[in-house]
C-alpha cells in the first residue's frame, strides 16, 4: 500500500493547545542532569563494586558488540554472546560464541585452560592466583580478555575510576526490563557509560566504551542479559578434559580465538 504524506495535512493535526502542552511539559520536566543532580555517580559505581565484589558465587549471560573502522572509514560491528560461572576467589568457567570463534575457558586457581571449539584446539598454562590476577594476566600477557571482566573484579570501582576526568549521573534507563542508574565517565582516551540496576542488587546491566582516539570513535558494548547470585557450581564445573582429537597449541596462539576475524581492521585513517 502506498502512503502519501502531505506536510500541510500533518501540520494541521497539531492543535495550538497540543503545542502549548508539549512546551509546558518540557519546561516542567527539565533536563536529566537537573533532575538527578543529587545522585553521586561515584557512589553508584562503588555500590555496584561492593555488591559484585562480595558475591562468593554467581552466573551470568551476556551479549557483546565490538566495532571496527575500515580504511575506507566504514564502521563494521561484530557480535558475540556468552556465559560465565564465577566462584571467588579463584575459579571461573566462561564461554563465548561469535561468528568467528567459539571459545571456552576454565580456571581452577592454578591452571588456565582455553579450548577453541571453532578450531578444535586448546592450550593450558599455569597461573597461581585470584580471579583479579587472572584477568590482568590474560590481558597483559596473552592478548585475551573476558568481555566485561573489569566489572567482575573484587575492586571494580577502584580500577574503573582510575584516571577518570569527569563523572556524571545522566538519569535512569531500562536495560532488559530492569530500571538502572545511567552513569557517564570521561577519560583522556575513552568515554564510557555504565547502567547499574536500581535497588538492593546493584548489578551492572550494560557498559559502552567509546574510543575517542580512533577515527569515527568505535564502541565496545556489553549487556548482561541474565544474572543469578548464590549459585552452587558442580564439583567439576572448573575442570577441563580436552577432546581426544583436539590439537594442543601455544598460549601465544590464542589470538586466533579473538572476537574479530583474523585480518579485521583495527582502526581507520587518523
Amino acid at each position: 500500500m502506498r502512503i502519501r504524506r502531505d506536510r500541510r495535512e500533518a501540520g494541521s493535526r497539531w492543535s495550538m493547545a497540543g503545542l502549548i502542552g508539549l512546551l509546558m511539559l518540557s519546561a516542567v520536566g527539565g533536563s536529566p542532569a537537573e533532575e538527578t543532580a543529587e545522585t553521586d555517580p561515584m557512589e553508584v559505581l562503588a555500590a555496584m563494586s561492593d555488591y559484585v565484589g562480595n558475591l562468593q558465587s554467581f552466573s551470568l549471560a551476556f551479549d557483546s558488540d565490538i566495532e571496527v573502522i575500515t580504511t575506507e572509514l566504514e564502521k563494521i560491528q561484530f557480535a558475540s554472546s556468552g556465559t560465565a560461572l564465577v566462584q571467588r576467589p579463584d575459579k571461573i568457567h566462561a564461554h563465548r560464541v561469535g561468528g568467528y570463534a567459539d571459545v571456552e575457558m576454565w580456571y581452577d586457581g592454578t591452571t588456565v585452560s582455553v579450548y577453541g571449539r571453532s578450531i578444535d584446539a586448546y592450550t593450558r598454562f599455569e597461573l597461581q592466583g585470584t580471579l583479579d590476577q587472572l584477568f590482568h594476566a590474560l590481558r597483559a600477557g596473552h592478548g585475551v580478555a573476558l568481555p566485561g571482566a573489569d566489572l567482575l573484579l573484587s575492586n571494580a570501582a577502584e580500577v574503573l575510576a582510575h584516571d577518570v576526568l569527569q563523572a556524571k549521573h545522566i538519569g535512569r534507563g531500562v536495560v532488559g526490563g530492569a530500571e538502572c542508574e545511567h552513569l557517564a565517565f570521561r577519560n583522556a582516551d575513552t568515554d564510557w557509560q555504565l547502567w547499574v540496576e536500581v535497588g538492593d542488587t546493584p548489578i551492572p546491566r550494560k557498559m559502552v566504551i567509546t574510543s575517542k582516539t580512533v577515527n569515527s570513535a568505535p564502541q565496545y558494548t556489553i549487556r548482561i542479559t541474565e544474572w543469578e547470585s548464590g549459585v552452587e557450581p558442580a564439583e567439576d564445573a572448573f575442570d577441563f578434559a580436552p577432546p581426544e582429537d583436539a590439537e594442543p597449541i601455544r598460549p601465544d596462539q590464542l589470538i586466533e580465538l579473538d572476537e574479530l576475524p583474523q585480518g579485521a581492521p583495527t582502526g581507520g585513517t587518523q
